[in-house]
């Protein structure tokens, strides 16, 4: 049964929608009225989600602070980039279908990472990698949906066929109940045609019995008169 389960989720992914591969350039932002040099990431999918995933990437960098759509790592351990710790800023512009991510990476006293600098790569595979597992998690929530769906619709029909046997099998004892009844109902007519049979000869031997009083009362007033 696990594997059936297991096979089903698996054909479900390969044949569910791919999701568009990540865009990444260098760009600026501000945030709090400071300009930030960093690098974007675009990500097409369930943007609210996609967010809440990167959220949860940055806090393996360090401690980290949310406040709407902004996110900050102050001290981030991220030795790819620098063996000193990165005060990382990020902020994340979401939607229904996608999500767009700023990064910015500073390496002190506001050295950020820039396109050319020998640690642009760095970030850049750090998005990367972000944008892969986010896709990956993507991919197997939309699997595993449609799997719970489709588990939904089968123990629904499942559920369903259950219901018509029970519903069979009250049938079939009512039908037993009626063809007994039915049964019944035909002896209680032969019965009563046979109680009728008996009832008109009790009739006839009642008036043949009230006749024969009928003369005999008729005779002994006649003795009364002579």
């Amino acid at each position: 049964m696990k594997k059936n389960l297991l096979l089903a989720l698996l054909l479900i992914t390969l044949s569910g929608p791919r999701l568009s591969a990540q865009t990444i350039y260098a760009g600026e932002t501000t945030v709090d009225k400071a300009k930030l040099s960093g690098l974007y990431l675009t990500l097409q999918g369930d943007g609210k989600q996609i967010e809440k995933d990167w959220e949860t990437f940055l806090k393996s960098y360090g401690r980290l602070s949310a406040s709407r759509g902004t996110y900050r790592v102050p001290n981030a351990d991220i030795s790819a980039i620098s063996p000193e710790p990165i005060n990382l800023t990020s902020t994340v512009k979401s939607s229904r279908t996608s999500a767009t991510i700023f990064a910015a990476f500073d390496l002190g006293s506001g050295n950020f990472v820039k396109a050319g600098d020998p640690a642009y790569a760095a970030a850049e595979t750090l998005l990367k990698e972000f944008s892969s597992r986010s896709q990956y998690d993507q991919e197997v929530r939309l699997a595993q949906t449609g799997f719970d769906e489709a588990q939904k619709n089968h123990q629904k029909s499942v559920r369903n066929g259950e219901r018509l046997q029970r519903e069979i099998e009250t049938n079939a004892k009512e039908k037993e109940r009626l063809l007994k009844r039915l049964d019944e109902n035909a002896k209680e007519l032969e019965q009563l045609k046979k109680d009728i049979e008996t009832n008109q000869t009790e009739q006839a031997s009642a008036l043949t019995e009230l006749e024969n009083r009928k003369k005999n009362v008729e005779a002994v007033k006649a003795k009364k008169t002579n």
